[in-house]
């Protein structure tokens, strides 16, 4: 940003200064060893064909830049200054460069000596408390200094997995005086990755990532995934109840002589379900669906998926044979698709990615979908399918 000639003005240079804030070198500075000061500014400044036609707009511009100086304001840039003798404007000193002396004199420019002492107030309890942050802080100081209002909460939780690493409770046991467990429900993100620097590596499961796996990934336990499932034959009700949700480690100890299960997402498929012989159905199961494959009694029973007939539908269905291969695909068809034409919908987007678990029929209406070759963006949700269409496929399971 200049001026309306395009030379450099006080404006322009306050927005140098700006620039090198956002990035982070000004506050990072005193924490890398960084020489950053005197800082020399970018300086656009007549050439000699307009210091003699623009003799007026240069004398103008010289006199701004020179008002907003260190010399004249008592802060700020320093201009270095050079004569030249011109053959009709005779002897004339120009500006050739603008310095920064000092820290100092860049914040006020700015104004951002509030921001900067704050910062470098967490910077020095923050060391003293955990040095190994220091590379953090030189990276990310903005982030801190967003921060700052929580920082105490934030080093005071830091503190307690230190000192409890893989504590092995749950997060609303923790008992931290000032922390509330909301408190870091919302600060997941910024503690994994403090927490990532703070602890030693074998109080870290590598495993779990982000903010669902922050519980796992730093040892706490985390809210058990309920398995709903609902059984299919009468004589196989667990105490009389056909309808049952439980956590998965008790799903994991379920003992039935079952030969199949059903699995779909839609809540009223699973609750209208016909009756099989021998079989379950789970329902609702949403990103749980990948814990399947650590259920070891369902790998010795028939597993049938009915998801959307869609590319992301296939998509889950890839995944789940990923941990259960023996997974077969269910009203998933190209005959379910064709005769329900008129109940079809379109998907927002598209999954497209190949997928590699998938039989040669299942593979060949996958392609079709994601290429658009029946349509743009066809799909037919599960709960569209017509019930008569979906007893008359589950009877084949049914013994007469």
């Amino acid at each position: 940003m200049t001026g309306s000639t395009g030379w450099t003005t006080p404006a322009d240079i306050r927005s140098q200064i700006e620039k090198a804030w956002q990035r982070g070198q000004i506050l990072a500075a005193p924490l890398t060893g960084a020489s950053l000061f005197p800082m020399t500014l970018t300086l656009r400044r007549p050439d000699g064909r307009a210091l003699s036609e623009r003799f007026d707009d240069a004398r103008a511009w010289i006199r701004t830049l020179e008002d907003g100086s260190r010399a004249r304001q008592g802060y700020g840039y320093d201009i270095a200054w050079s004569e030249i003798n011109h053959r009709l404007l005779g002897r004339n000193r120009v500006p050739t460069a603008v310095r920064l002396a000092s820290e100092t004199d860049a914040l006020r420019l700015i104004g951002r000596q509030r921001q900067a002492a704050q910062f470098h107030s967490l910077a020095e309890g923050t060391l003293a408390r955990f040095p190994m942050l220091c590379g953090w802080l030189a990276r990310k100081p903005l982030v801190a200094l967003e921060n700052v209002g929580n920082w105490e909460r934030v080093l005071a939780v830091l503190t307690w997995f230190a000192a409890h690493p893989r504590a092995g409770m749950y997060l609303r046991q923790i008992d931290i005086p000032g922390v509330d467990t909301k408190f870091i429900e919302a600060q997941k993100g910024l503690l994994a990755e403090l927490l990532d620097l703070v602890l030693p590596q074998d109080a870290i499961d590598q495993r779990f990532a982000g903010s669902r796996g922050f519980e796992q990934r730093y040892g706490l336990v985390s809210k058990p995934l309920l398995v709903r499932f609902r059984v299919l034959d009468q004589d196989l009700r667990i105490c009389g109840f056909s309808d049952l949700t439980v956590p998965t480690a008790e799903f994991a100890r379920l003992h039935l002589p079952l030969e199949r299960v059903f699995i779909t997402e839609n809540d009223i498929n699973g609750l209208t379900f016909p009756s099989v012989p021998k079989s379950l159905i789970i329902f609702g199961l949403g990103y749980g669906l990948d814990r399947l494959g650590e259920i070891n009694w369902m790998k010795n029973v028939e597993l049938h998926y009915w998801g959307d007939i869609d590319t992301h539908g296939f998509a889950i269905l890839d995944r789940l044979r990923a941990v259960c291969p023996q997974a077969q695909s269910l009203l998933m068809d190209r005959e379910t698709l064709t005769i329900h034409r008129t109940l079809w919908g379109q998907e927002d987007s598209r999954y497209i990615a190949p997928l590699g678990r998938l039989t040669p029929a299942e593979q060949a209406l996958f392609d079709d979908l994601r290429c658009n070759r029946l349509g743009e963006g066809v799909r037919l949700e599960q709960e569209r399918i017509h019930f008569s269409w979906v007893r008359q496929t589950v009877g084949a399971f049914i013994q007469p």
